[in-house]
């Protein structure tokens, strides 16, 4: 194969530095040179012609003055260097919004690596009140890092299989739980084989995808915590394996699927039988649109975006909640360790609307969870749900500043006394916030406050307080 000749100005940067160690006349060495030079085409004949009558060579008898008098050697060299290590270096790293990337250049090899902060004040209450007598206790102001996590994801092998990680490294506690309530722990773990976009298959620990306002990152909300009504619904982190697709894109049909089998309870626990958690949801982009996982409309939406869901799940086991810390207990039934593996019966549904538009958007989801003893053959049914909206006013008054965004959200929580448990709730939720942009869900500060409404049925009683709140999230 013909080698190429070097670059015009390399040939030209190393002429002049031979020429400039010479300091003989044009002897029997010079025309040798120049016949070298000539014979490589670094000189024309005409020129090979003319410096052999020349006495002393130097540099600017073959090279421009203006290039001579401007070549920064090392400069040069190094310039070169740099271009051809990020040309052919087989790993690139750069900045993206999921962290910092590092990635082979053949696009099969990718790891993604980004740090997070949530850090929060609340005052009076730190959680949500859920009996009479919670409001009525003393106030609690608290200062929280209430989410501190690392996150590591990208591909392997080939880009459509796909890997993800979520550590929670400092997990905060009240002052009488024990310290292991702090420690580190894998929340989320999964691999994804997503090579079709009609279907792929999904394995590991994760939020299952039964609900926008529970998949939506905590890092991705339109306020500082989540409504009153997801500690009740949220089936949360599930440790199984789901069919996810993603059909007729870009078409009034558009249209997105889930179901899923998994262990039923909750984070990190092995089943404890032979009764398994199924799920199914079922997602229509209904202006052929797909919508993200995430609230708020900071990115301005261009086109009318929205979607409309329906989803359930059913299992059998010992939990009647789940949350992050994993399998859980609702007021007024048994706590796990306490309960019969197959205790409880449990089926639920929701409806879920989303929409997003030029800054303004808007969510809603309509909760039943039925609950039966399997113990009493008593059964439950629980119903609650929220509807939330916010809009950066910048694009209709263009003196409110850019970055503000203003939401509203109403959420209620009916808990009703059908299992004879000691209790008839009904709860209510009015919050109101600001949130403030940094660098869009990255970087930014989100203060709200909230009414908390609570009718006890039982006692005959209703009670109500205020909260604030005000938090910094950033990832990094």
């Amino acid at each position: 194969m013909k080698r190429e000749n070097p670059p015009f100005r390399i040939r030209h940067f190393v002429l002049a530095t031979l020429l400039l160690q010479l300091s003989s006349g044009a002897l029997a060495a010079d025309q040798e040179l120049l016949g070298i030079l000539l014979q490589n085409g670094a000189i024309t004949q005409e020129q090979y012609d003319d410096l052999l009558g020349v006495e002393a060579l130097s540099s600017a008898d073959i090279l421009p003055q203006s290039t001579v008098r401007h070549v920064d050697l090392e400069e040069t060299v190094a310039t070169e260097v740099s271009s051809q290590i990020e040309e052919q270096f087989p790993v690139t790293a750069e900045r993206v919004g999921s962290g910092f990337r590092f990635a082979t250049r053949d696009g099969n090899w990718r790891t993604d690596l980004q740090w997070r902060a949530q850090t929060r004040f609340t005052t009076p209450y730190r959680s949500d009140p859920r009996q009479i007598s919670s409001f009525n206790g003393p106030d609690q102001h608290n200062f929280e890092a209430r989410r501190l996590r690392m996150k590591i994801g990208g591909t392997g092998f080939k880009p459509w299989l796909q890997y993800y990680f979520e550590v929670d490294l400092q997990p905060s506690r009240d002052f009488d739980d024990s310290s292991t309530a702090s420690s580190t722990r894998v929340i989320d773990w999964r691999i994804d084989v997503a090579k079709w976009d009609w279907g792929g298959i999904r394995l590991g620990q994760w939020k299952v995808d039964m609900n926008r306002e529970r998949v939506d990152s905590s890092g991705r909300q339109q306020f500082v915590e989540r409504s009153i009504a997801n500690r009740v619904f949220t089936i949360d982190r599930q440790v199984g394996v789901q069919l996810r697709g993603h059909l007729f894109q870009d078409t009034p049909a558009d249209m997105r699927y889930y179901a899923g089998v998994f262990n039923g309870e909750g984070k990190s626990v092995n089943n404890a039988d032979d009764n398994m958690m199924y799920m199914g949801r079922w997602q229509w982009n209904f202006l052929g649109r797909d919508l993200s996982w995430r609230q708020t409309d900071v990115e301005y939406t261009e086109l009318p975006t929205g979607s409309f869901a329906l989803a359930g799940a059913t299992t059998t086991g010992a939990c009647t909640r789940w949350s992050s810390s994993g399998c859980g207990n609702l007021d007024g039934f048994e706590k796990p360790a306490d309960a019969a593996p197959d205790q409880y019966e449990i089926d639920q549904f929701v409806e879920e609307f989303a929409f997003k538009y030029r800054g303004f958007s808007a969510q809603q989801e309509h909760h039943v969870k039925k609950i039966r003893d399997t113990a009493t053959g008593v059964e439950s049914e629980l119903t609650g749900g929220y509807v939330q909206a916010g809009y950066f006013f910048h694009h209709m008054f263009p003196s409110v500043p850019a970055p503000l965004e203003l939401a509203a959200r109403y959420a209620y929580v009916e808990e009703p006394n059908a299992a004879n448990l000691g209790f008839d709730n009904d709860r209510e939720e009015f919050t109101i916030g600001a949130n403030w942009f940094f660098s869009g869900h990255n970087n930014k500060l989100t203060l709200d406050f909230s009414k908390l409404n609570l009718d006890d049925n039982v006692l005959n009683l209703d009670e109500s307080g205020n909260r604030l709140r005000f938090q910094w999230d950033v990832s990094f």
